[in-house]
């Protein structure tokens, strides 16, 4: 988690091979970690993005987008919400 006011590194794609390629040609990740100053995992996580590519699809967060709705669409879900608060208030009416 990050901290209050710290500052990230940022690497070029140039940096990033440079750095794979010399930890694929045999140097340590903890080794080239303390050189450039920057974490072993993040070495290894380059490293399998690179490996594994197939591994590495973003999926999108959130739920569904609502920009498909036709008007229809909306006045069903309003008259749910209408019968929805005439419920609650009936149950609100038997205490």
């Amino acid at each position: 988690m990050a901290l209050k006011g710290q500052k990230f590194m940022h690497f070029t794609d140039e940096e990033r091979n440079e750095i794979l390629n010399k930890h694929l040609q045999g140097y340590s990740a903890r080794y080239l970690g303390e050189m450039y100053g920057i974490s072993r995992k993040t070495i290894e996580t380059w490293k399998q993005k690179i490996l594994h590519p197939e591994k590495n699809i973003v999926k999108p967060r959130g739920g569904p987008k609502e920009k498909d709705l036709t008007k229809e669409d909306y006045k069903e879900r309003y008259e749910i919400i209408k019968k929805y608060q005439a419920f609650l208030k009936a149950q609100r009416e038997k205490k």
